[in-house]
């Protein structure tokens, strides 16, 4: 599955997989499996459109989550609220400090778990990502001559 149909509602806990979309699109909380309909989906967030401020260019988080798969060898991350920084320090070692609060941090770790405690992250989703990334890049090249 790609992670633009995994979606971070803002006042909700968690994040949800997108089901149907139309005037009122219908979503899935991947933590309880409760669906409900978004009223105003203009707030929702693709995690694939989800980036993190670092010192040279932000990053994706697909990108972060495909280094905390790596680093990780595809199993959870224990969430320890002391050391935090340190331990996204270890994936992302450049990440603007400035920027990116605990808060920030304990997110991703939590969005990362939920993703393969359902199965939703491994590398074939880490190479789509990729590909997509890519693909968008040529097309932005082409439109620019």
């Amino acid at each position: 599955m790609d992670l633009s149909k995994i979606i971070h509602v803002p006042g909700k806990a968690g994040i949800f997989k997108l089901i149907t979309q139309g005037k009122t699109p219908i979503v899935e909380a991947l933590l309880d499996k409760k669906r409900f309909p978004l009223f105003d989906a203009n707030h929702v967030s693709p995690l694939s459109e989800i980036s993190v401020y670092t010192n040279t260019e932000d990053k994706l988080l697909s990108d972060i989550f495909r280094l905390m798969f790596e680093k990780k060898e595809g199993k959870k991350i224990e969430i320890n609220d002391k050391n935090l920084k340190a331990d996204f320090a270890e994936i992302v070692p450049d990440y603007d400090k400035q920027r990116v609060y605990d808060s920030n941090i304990k997110k991703i770790f939590q969005w990362y778990n939920i993703l393969i405690e359902n199965s939703l992250i491994d590398m074939d989703l880490a190479e789509y990502e990729i590909e997509r990334n890519k693909q968008s890049e040529e097309k932005e090249k082409e439109n620019e001559l």
